[in-house]
């Protein structure tokens, strides 16, 4: 089964995945929450999953052969059979609102986004906004507990417009039965809370969206997946991804986005870099490498 096809089980249902060849695992993982500072807002990171993607030519580079995919990873001492990716989220505090971005896999893939938000001094009903970059089942699937109500009852869930069109037509109907009380759209640009504003990065799905956080002078970029792998994705941003609904157009949005936030030193936060997934893209050779740290 081709990842596209396991994207579209995911978006239909993870359920539909049983069976399929072991091209994407889901593999849990401690959990984890990391804080640190924006200006004067507290940010924290929070471990959900790691994915394991195989280097086998349907995914990373395509039209690239896996040898030449093996040999960036080779230079950058990771294992050159597959591509492993964190599934990440990120909390913002922002006077009394405690915002969260994506919710990760969620139950069913044991995802431990709950156990990471308990470690960060949250519990799911102080959770006052969920915001979605995107609808691919490893950022809305935490939407909803293990019972399939809702796992944040007294957040608003916010996505641009086109991305919730796409998860009400291709999503788990069960989940946006649940959550559609609770959606609140926006286009992309739009200012969502105080030191939040949703940022446009068409290419990766309908609506997918970054967010910028700013606090006086400091700021960090959620990237949303504008990139993947910090590997992969930084040394040779110009390859093509399965994951990509529009591959030329990620291609394009990945090289020109990654060159600004290099030229410009910005620290981000990047859902499937190695958690806590902050830190800042440095130019290296053709392409970039990732440098993490905290601010």
């Amino acid at each position: 089964m081709r990842v596209a096809t396991l994207l579209a089980a995911l978006l239909l249902g993870v359920g539909a995945l049983t069976g399929a060849r072991a091209e994407v695992k889901f593999v849990p993982v401690q959990p984890a929450a990391r804080s640190f500072h924006v200006g004067a807002l507290t940010l924290t990171a929070l471990h959900d999953a790691q994915i394991v993607v195989a280097n086998d030519g349907k995914t990373f580079g395509l039209g690239i052969s896996t040898r030449a995919v093996g040999n960036v990873l080779h230079a950058a001492g990771a294992p050159t059979d597959r591509i492993t990716l964190s599934a990440n989220a990120l909390l913002v505090r922002t006077g009394h609102r405690v915002i969260l971005i994506d919710t990760g896999l969620g139950p069913r893939y044991h995802g431990a986004l709950l156990p990471s938000l308990k470690l960060a001094g949250i519990s799911p009903d102080e959770v006052t906004d969920v915001l979605i970059t995107h609808p691919h089942p490893d950022h809305i699937g935490g939407l909803v507990d293990a019972q399939g109500g809702l796992a944040f009852p007294n957040a608003a869930i916010r996505m641009a417009s086109a991305a919730w069109a796409l998860m009400k037509q291709k999503g788990e109907p069960a989940m946006v039965s649940t959550v559609a009380p609770r959606i609140q759209t926006f286009e992309p640009g739009a200012r969502i809370a105080p030191g939040v504003v949703s940022v446009s990065l068409p290419g990766h799905t309908p609506g997918h969206v970054g967010y910028e956080i700013t606090s006086g002078k400091a700021r960090l970029i959620d990237i949303g997946d504008t990139a993947h792998s910090s590997i992969v994705s930084l040394a040779r941003p110009e390859w093509a991804i399965e994951f990509d609904n529009d591959q030329n157009l990620g291609r394009a949005m990945r090289v020109k986005t990654l060159a600004a936030l290099a030229k410009g030193d910005e620290w981000i936060f990047a859902p499937h870099f190695p958690f806590p997934g902050v830190g800042h893209i440095a130019a290296a050779g053709q392409g970039y490498t990732w440098k993490p740290g905290l601010p």
